[in-house]
């Protein structure tokens, strides 16, 4: 009886093994899974199209007067200097339109009009035993057209600080020019037509932009502002044939600019997309080996 027990005991140990063998040689024989896909790279947001207004105020300065006498022969007198020379301060305004290349990278085409700089500068030269003295003033306005290029160093609350720098041209205007004499001088007194020229210009800017919405943005910097040179009409005097028909040319026409600006990013502006998921693994098919 005992025996007969053993036996069918047996029996069932070998029958168990047998069945659960096929599933050990199985799982022995999976390949290990495959590793993850590489995620895809980060998608940098912000590109677009953007327009821009600014509006601001400039100490402006000039650097050098040069004198040309249009007449034949003239020549400046000994011990003639220029100067006194200031300039009263500018207002501009101007628009643009620009492109958000990345999240650190954009760059615009700006145009701008600067009005309200008067110029003035006086000359000295010895005359008749004395010192002649010409008062010298015009109105001096500009319009100035940039290519802008602006690094963006990152944003924290809202607030983007930058640098950049832009190339580009003035077209620069003398009118109501007078000349006055004083002094041993005194008396004489001319004019000179308005003159246009154009120069190059050239600037370098510092600020912060803070984002009121992600398509709106307020825009506060610096600028230093280079407008080259301008020139002056030749001047006709009045009640003196002697007029040597002078010419002037003041150069390093420069502004410390303070501006602010607005920026509308055009189109969506919106959050950047999901990043895809690697895709769920999946066991390759049942083999058994026999």
């Amino acid at each position: 009886m005992g025996r007969s027990k053993l036996h069918a005991l047996a029996r069932s140990l070998t029958l168990m093994a047998s069945v659960g063998a096929p599933c050990l040689a199985h799982a022995a024989d999976l390949l290990p899974p495959p590793p993850p896909p590489p995620m895809p790279a980060p998608v940098d947001v912000g590109g677009g199209w953007y327009l821009r207004g600014d509006v601001g105020v400039g100490a402006a300065e000039f650097d050098k007067v040069s004198t040309n006498l249009g007449v034949t022969g003239a020549v400046l007198p000994a011990g003639y200097t220029v100067t006194d020379r200031q300039q009263d301060d500018q207002f501009f305004a101007g628009a643009g339109v620009g492109y958000q290349f990345n999240s650190f990278l954009r760059g615009d085409i700006t145009g701008e009009y600067r009005g309200g700089g008067s110029l003035h500068y006086v000359e000295r030269f010895p005359l008749n035993g004395g010192t002649g003295i010409d008062t010298n003033s015009g109105k001096f306005r500009s319009i100035v057209t940039m290519a802008n290029g602006y690094i963006d160093l990152g944003t924290w609350w809202c607030l983007t600080p930058y640098i950049g720098g832009g190339v580009g041209a003035a077209f620069n205007q003398i009118s109501s020019y007078q000349d006055i004499g004083a002094g041993t001088a005194a008396g004489g007194f001319g004019t000179a037509p308005s003159k246009n020229t154009t120069s190059l210009a050239w600037a370098a800017q510092a600020g912060v932009t803070y984002d009121v919405t992600p398509n709106f943005k307020v825009d506060v910097g610096y600028r230093y502002l280079n407008m080259g040179h301008a020139k002056t009409g030749a001047v006709t005097c009045v009640n003196d044939p002697t007029c040597s028909l002078a010419t002037y040319k003041v150069s390093d026409l420069t502004s410390h600019d303070v501006k602010i600006g607005l920026r509308y990013l055009i189109g969506s502006a919106g959050p950047a997309p999901m990043p895809m998921l690697a895709p769920a693994y999946e066991p390759a098919p049942l083999v058994r080996k026999y």
